[in-house]
Order: C-alpha cells, then structure tokens, then sequence
C-alpha cells in the first residue's frame, strides 16, 4: 500500500517524478510565460495601485483605508501565481492520458504513493516560487516608492497563507486529475475548488481590512489541516488499475439506485426489522461523530458567552419582564400556535438540516457543524447579555429555549454526526470499493438516519415550539 509506505523512499521516487514534470514545464512557453508576467509585471501593477490609493484616500483623510489596501494587495500578490499550479494539477494525470504517454508512466517501477507525490510537488514548485518572487517584486517597489515595509508577523502569515492556498489547491486538483480520464473533465469539476478558494479570499480580504491580522494565524493552521486530510484522501484513492480504464466516468444511475436501496433497507424484512437495525447498526456506528458535534455545540455556546462581553445589547432590549408582553405581540402576529405555524417551524428547521448536510459534503462535514452551532451560540450569545445586565438567565432559558431545545438539540447532535460521518467518508473509503459506491452507502446511512430519526425528533420540536413553548413562556415570565 502507497500509504505504509516510509517516506524516505516515498521521497526519492516522488522527487523523481517532479524532475521530470519541471523539466517539461520548463520548457513550455504556454506555461512559463503567465508565471513570468504575474512575478513580474502584475506586482508593479499593484505597487501603482496601492500609490494611488494611497494618494486618493489621503486627500479625503482616510490614510487608513490606504494602510489596510497594501498589506490586501500583497496578499493578492502572493495568490494569482499560485493560481496557476491549478491549471498545472488539473493536467497532471488526465493530460497525460490524452497524450498517450499515462501507461509508459504507470509501467516504472515507481510506487502509487511516489507517482501521486510526484506530481503534486511538480504542480506545486514553480508557482510557489513565482509567488515569493512576486511578493519580493512587489515589497522592493512598495519600499522605493512608499517606504513601507510590512510588519515581520504580517509577512510571515501571508507567505504561509500562499503556501498554504498553494498546497490546498494543488492536492485537491490532483486528486481531481486522478479520478478523470480527460482534462475537460477534470476542468469542470475544478469549480468544486474553485468557488471554495473564491470565498476564503473574499473572507479573507474581509479580515484583512478589518485589520483582525490574528485570526490569519487560524486560516493557515487550518487550511494545512484540509491539505494534509486531502493528500491523505489522494493516497488512498490513487490506484493506477483504476486510473488505467474509463469506467470511472461512466454514470450507471440503475447501479447507484440499487446500491443505495441496499444499503438503505439494510437486508430488513419490514419496518420494525428496519428500525431495530436502524438503532443497532446505524446508530451505534455514529458515536465517535457525535461526541465531536457535541463538543462542538457545547464550544459554539461558550464563544456565544463570550462575544456578549465584546458586544452588549441596549438594556431595554434584554428585559425580561417585558418579553412577555413582546412574545405574545409576536405570536399573535406571526399566529404560530397553529398548524400552519407548526408547518412553518419544521419546514425550516427541516431546510436547516439539507443546507448543512449539502455544505459538509463539499467540506468533510466542517461547514455543517459551523452551521449548527451557530443557533446555539446566538443563544449563548443572548443568555450572556441577560446575564451581564443581571437577568436571570436559567428562567430565559427554561422559559424559551429548553421545552423545544430537548427534542432539537439531539436532532442537530445526530444529524451533525450523520453528516459528519458522510463527510468523512471521501477521505478513507473501505479497501475493495470505489470512492463512488462507498459515498453512496454513506448517503444511504445518512438518509436512514435522518428519516428515521431526526426527522421525527423534529416533529416533536416543533409542535412544541409551536404549541407549548409560547404557553410555558407565558407562565413563567408573566410570574
């Protein structure tokens, strides 16, 4: 197996690999040529820029504005070289078998592991390189003009923020590569990295002119956590029989169907052996996820705490001797003690659930717990405030969160280990099953999860919500 092996001989073979791939990349025109114009001519380009602005801004008295947009533009410095160790990745195994030259690769006597090392060095080196030239270009022209020079800390967080955006791409490009048999295919599904990478530059231009520098330190831990899950993920699917026949881009809808209804019935002879298998097999299998999405919920609550102390909310807004008078307004307006509010509330707790399950299967299940935790740290976020303001915040929760909370919060924990769960099934599929079969068993086990289960504990939450809830609420506060 690729992934026992050492990796000293992992290294060897692997460097022998890349040699081979630099060297052609080297000499072709088509590839050096957008490296050579982002290293060198697009940092003058923004040394322009970022003196302009700088003009611009200091006219209207706004120099911090110019003082946010330079450390911005070096990191937008840093990222278009790298972008194009994208393009690189996408070729590296597809382009290969569309110039007929994949098979006389596969036939050394270089191992999985070294042929899938190989090529991500390959993709990787030259546009990193650029991209510290680039950084370099742009730091000299930003000193002969503007005499500034970045903050030690703030440099080192974008060289290894560029690194790191570099070496997510790269892994997940050739994974991508390795699991198609045409650069066109491989080109279409680039937007599954594509549209993630697009976000964490808006998000990270966000924190960046916000001036929250600290939190970069985060991004770069985390984003070398994906890398090393996703190059984990590429050793274990690499497989040169596979990569070798073109029945991986083939659909068979009718197989899908009868994998997924397989694993969904579970060999069940009716409802009550589906759901007795549905509690000691499925649910048994969940444990370990759920324990982490509980963990998590616990943490989203305590962070919620915690921002109350940085964010206050206006006094007359947290009293609690006038919610009930503000709940009863509400309810009356938005008539949710009734079917229809019923409806309402599961609809959306239902839609919830979807939305998390749809971000975890592009994210390993990390999306989907950010997004479950959320509710749960506006709540802590408001128990906080209530307490700094010297309410009783054991009545606001009893009062309003806890009759529905006891039916929800085990519906998230379940539902985020679920997704957890299928998320996770990308990086480590069973031996003897392809990456295909094994993700729709996995979406079986989540749709018999949350049919059988969570579904239900959502029923039950929101007929209290809708119905009891408000009741209790008004008992208790109006006491």
């Amino acid at each position: 197996m690729a992934i026992a092996e050492s990796a000293p001989n992992i290294g060897n073979g692997a460097w022998v690999v890349a040699k081979r791939e630099i060297r052609d990349q080297l000499r072709d025109w088509r590839i050096l040529s957008p490296i050579l114009i982002l290293t060198l001519f697009f940092p003058l380009l923004m040394n322009f820029t970022a003196q302009q602005a700088v003009d611009f801004v200091g006219r209207y008295g706004a120099p911090i504005i110019g003082d946010r947009l330079i450390p911005f533009l070096l990191m937008v410095v840093g990222f278009f070289p790298i972008s194009i160790s994208l393009v690189i990745a996408l070729e590296s195994f597809a382009g290969e078998r569309e110039r007929m030259s994949l098979e006389p690769l596969l036939a050394t006597p270089l191992t999985d592991g070294q042929l899938f090392i190989g090529k991500m060095l390959a993709s990787l080196l030259l546009p990193v390189l650029a991209a510290y030239g680039g950084i370099l270009v742009y730091l000299i022209g930003l000193y002969l003009r503007l005499q500034w020079i970045p903050p030690l800390p703030l440099l080192i967080q974008v060289v290894l923020l560029t690194t790191a955006q570099a070496f997510v791409m790269v892994c997940a490009a050739v994974v991508i590569s390795s699991q198609t048999t045409s650069v066109r295919a491989a080109n279409l599904l680039a937007s599954f990295v594509i549209l993630p990478i697009s976000q964490l530059i808006i998000g990270e231009s966000l924190i960046m002119f916000w001036g929250r520098y600290s939190i970069l330190w985060l991004l770069v831990l985390f984003l070398f956590i994906i890398a090393i899950v996703l190059t984990r993920m590429g050793l274990h699917l690499f497989n040169r029989e596979s990569l070798l026949g073109r029945e991986i881009d083939v659909l068979n809808f009718r197989w899908l169907a009868k994998v997924f209804w397989r694993s969904f019935k579970n060999d069940s002879r009716g409802v009550v052996d589906w759901y007795r298998g549905l509690w000691s097999h499925s649910f048994r299998q969940l444990k370990g996820a759920m324990l982490v999405t509980t963990v998590i919920l616990i943490a989203g609550f305590f962070v919620g705490i915690s921002l109350a102390g940085r964010f206050k909310l206006p006094l007359d807004m947290i009293q609690l001797d006038r919610v009930d008078e503000i709940l009863a307004g509400q309810l009356s307006q938005l008539n949710i003690s009734s079917v229809r509010g019923w409806l309402w509330i599961l609809i959306n707790n239902v839609k919830a659930l979807l939305l998390a399950a749809i971000l975890g299967i592009f994210s390993f299940g990390i999306l989907a717990e950010l997004l479950l935790l959320t509710p749960i740290a506006i709540i802590g976020y408001l128990g906080g405030n209530l307490g700094l303001a010297g309410q009783d915040v054991l009545l606001f929760l009893t009062a309003l969160v806890l009759p529905h909370a006891l039916f929800e919060v085990p519906a998230a924990i379940i539902s985020g280990g679920a997704i957890l769960k299928l998320g996770m099934v990308f990086i480590s599929p069973p031996e003897g099953k392809s990456l295909g079969e094994t993700w729709v068993q996995g979406l079986a086990e989540w749709t018999r999860i949350s049919l059988g289960i969570v579904l239900p504990l959502l029923i039950i939450a929101a007929f209290v919500e809708a119905f009891l809830t408000p009741k209790i609420a008004s008992i208790l506060l109006s006491g």
